[in-house]
């Protein structure tokens, strides 16, 4: 979330209370409670042991990076930033939920609208329909049967002359009603004699009988859908059918990628101590299914000068840092954010995986996020603070949780909460699944979202909070 407009801004009204209806909802899970399924969704996250199944043994705080984008480096619960205090999963994740407001309104076409969200209600231009229409080919008929018939009216067409009573014209599904008309007689409920009068064939259709009245679905000035909502098909063929040009939304916030790490392959297999960049791929178009505008990608030493460099050039909205969170030789991060003045909002997080991820707010009002360098840690990561962030400046509401039973145990630790790949099968059971280390991204890959598992863990018919992953709208 950043700032709103290019200078900045406030955060819309009632986005704080969104905000911590999300809050209340993640302490009740992380306590162990059952979340309803109106209340805001939360993220997920897991250890994994030696073959990534759950592991029932907690982690050694901290961490350096590693992993599949950064294995050269060790696991992620290594030796941690010191001074680091790792924030309870639902704080974390509400402060980065409430670091910025939406960015600043931008009127765009319709054609280009897709993907925003709308910055004021769609209220409606006029009544719809805004004429009184026929909802059936047939007959427009006036009074009681049987009618003598003259003339027609097509859709696109308006009769001025007034149906008398006893009389009837040919009508096409969607045309204006004539004046006069009560209803209308469907074709194949209708027939012409040989004295040219027409007769209902299953009784006479009832006052306003297979018309569709004027202001049906709503009158002039009714809100048809609230700020926030996000701009899909159905929404711009709504907007076109209230009679709108172009929409009012948020602008979509910009992203800046910074893939860090000497050990990182851009092809081929891994090995010799170097393994390939697995956040490269997979970040840039699963940030843009989350809210994010333009996405830029790119490789760095793991250097702190070229880190700096290119945190204080950028002119992103977001910033989006891989590896180098911990206390390592080469992790920069931190050195770097103290050095330029940033503001640590989030610095470490209970959950695993992950936890050494942070949020800072940058001297040019932009935001950094900083993900471990562990895959499953960086989705972890992005869950709990690039989602509510980009959430905000995008100016997009919280989504609503759902809930799934446990197909099976889940072990916890002991203090933080768990992000757990599943699968939801045709009962929407979550089956949890193995090869959810830090490192590994099989089971992510298969997975349907993540479930939030409270401290001490879960066992098989618990119901828990599954956190949607975003990328099924790619």
């Amino acid at each position: 979330m950043n700032l709103p407009g290019a200078a900045g801004g406030a955060r819309d009204t009632g986005a704080g209370d969104a905000a911590d209806d999300e809050l209340d909802a993640a302490l009740a899970l992380a306590n162990g409670r059952s979340v309803g399924r109106h209340d805001p969704a939360q993220p997920p996250s897991d250890d994994g042991g030696p073959d990534g199944a759950a592991s029932p043994l907690p982690r050694p705080h901290g961490g350096a990076r590693g992993g599949v984008h950064g294995a050269a480096r060790g696991a992620s619960h290594g030796s941690s930033h010191s001074g680091r205090h790792d924030l309870p999963w639902p704080r974390a994740r509400h402060l980065a939920g409430s670091a910025a407001g939406p960015l600043g309104r931008l009127a765009l076409p319709l054609d280009a609208a897709l993907g925003h969200a709308l910055a004021e209600p769609l209220t409606a231009l006029t009544d719809l329909p805004s004429f009184d229409t026929s909802a059936m080919d047939g007959w427009a008929v006036a009074g009681p049967g049987p009618w003598r018939t003259e003339g027609s009216v097509l859709a696109g067409q308006r009769s001025t002359t007034a149906l008398l009573d006893g009389h009837a014209t040919v009508i096409a599904t969607g045309a204006a009603l004539p004046p006069g008309a009560t209803a209308v007689l469907r074709r194949e409920h209708g027939r012409i004699t040989a004295d040219g009068l027409l007769h209902a064939t299953r009784g006479g259709p009832g006052p306003g009988q297979d018309v569709r009245p004027r202001g049906q679905e709503c009158r002039g000035g009714d809100e048809l859908l609230a700020a926030g909502v996000l701009v899909t098909p159905a929404v711009l063929g709504l907007a076109a059918a209230a009679g709108y040009d172009e929409l009012a939304v948020t602008a979509r916030p910009s992203v800046e990628i910074l893939v860090l790490g000497d050990e990182l392959l851009d092809a081929g297999a891994p090995g010799a101590g170097r393994v390939r960049d697995a956040l490269g791929p997979l970040l840039p178009g699963w940030l843009t299914a989350l809210g994010a505008g333009t996405v830029s990608a790119r490789r760095l030493k793991d250097d702190a000068g070229l880190l700096q460099d290119a945190v204080t050039a950028s002119t992103a909205d977001l910033v989006v840092t891989t590896g180098g969170t911990a206390g390592g030789p080469v992790d920069f991060v931190h050195p770097v954010l103290e050095r330029i003045g940033a503001r640590l909002l989030v610095d470490g997080v209970a959950v695993r995986p992950g936890h050494p991820m942070l949020l800072a707010e940058l001297p040019g009002g932009g935001r950094l996020v900083g993900l471990p360098g562990n895959p499953l840690a960086a989705v972890s990561g992005v869950l709990t603070l690039a989602v509510p962030l980009l959430r905000a400046l995008a100016g997009r509401p919280a989504p609503v949780a759902y809930e799934a039973r446990l197909t099976g145990d889940v072990h916890g630790h002991p203090t933080d909460t768990r992000l757990v790949p599943v699968v939801l099968d045709e009962e929407s059971q979550a089956a949890p699944l193995h090869f959810s280390g830090p490192a590994m991204l099989r089971g992510i890959a298969a997975a349907d979202g993540m479930a939030v598992v409270p401290p001490g863990g879960a066992v098989k018919g618990d119901r828990t909070a599954v956190l949607e992953t975003g990328w099924g709208r790619l």
